[in-house]
């Protein structure tokens, strides 16, 4: 259990939240209109390059600017409306019953609305080539133009399983916005994700890419089954 004197707490959750209004700056900086998205999904981001495209969804990466890896971005269409989307991405009730790669999750402490610390692992990947990974993350969830953004970064803490590799999660979210038609049935969203992850331990680059190409397309086919079985 993390405890913080109320001093510490208020600290950390002003760090934290300036954390979190970087990555509102690297989702403007990086995002276009959304009519524009709507009607060519395929259009790259000139400073990325592409790692895969399945059906809907591409992902692409570039150097990050945080760390010695690589920032991944990935965009598809969700059917429903960016208020139900992201309550399925938060940390909540529903995030552990749909995503494939998540094994455990725990809100470590609340800290403001919208705002908290969490613990989650994740499985195995590549024949256990990427060995299952621990996340300590400050999480916040925010209204963002005229979607929702809910964002994330690591912190520093303590306690760690023996059995997990603790991984470090740098300015990182996801961003849904609702589609210019989103007044049709049923409403569709576009959403955006930008994961910074340093997985830490000796890791070929290929099989980093290879796993977060394929994780992020899983993340969309999880997601849209689960809203469409709700």
């Amino acid at each position: 259990m993390c405890h913080l004197s109320q001093p510490d707490k208020n600290s950390q959750l002003r760090q934290a939240q300036e954390e979190a209004e970087e990555v509102k700056v690297i989702m403007m900086d990086n995002m276009e209109k959304t009519e524009e998205r709507k009607a060519k999904l395929q259009d790259l981001d000139k400073r990325a390059e592409e790692l895969k495209l399945k059906k809907d969804v591409t992902v692409w990466r570039k150097s990050s600017e945080e760390f010695r890896g690589y920032l991944y971005k990935s965009q598809g269409m969700v059917d429903d409306n960016p208020n139900r989307i992201v309550d399925y991405i938060r940390p909540g009730p529903y995030r552990l019953d749909w995503d494939s790669l998540m094994t455990a999750m725990d809100i470590i402490e609340t800290l403001d609305q919208g705002c908290c610390v969490m613990r989650y692992t994740t499985a195995g990947q590549l024949w256990n080539i990427i060995a299952p990974r621990e996340f300590i993350d400050f999480s916040y969830t925010t209204d963002y133009q005229d979607g929702l953004l809910s964002c994330g970064i690591s912190v520093e803490h303590e306690e760690q399983h023996q059995s997990y590799v603790r991984g470090f999660n740098h300015p990182c979210g996801w961003f849904c916005v609702p589609t210019p038609d989103s007044t049709t049935t049923p409403a569709q969203s576009l959403l955006t994700g930008y994961i910074q992850t340093d997985l830490r331990g000796m890791i070929p680059q290929s099989a980093v890419d290879t796993a977060m190409a394929s994780t992020l397309i899983n993340f969309y086919t999880d997601l849209r089954r689960a809203l469409k079985k709700a």
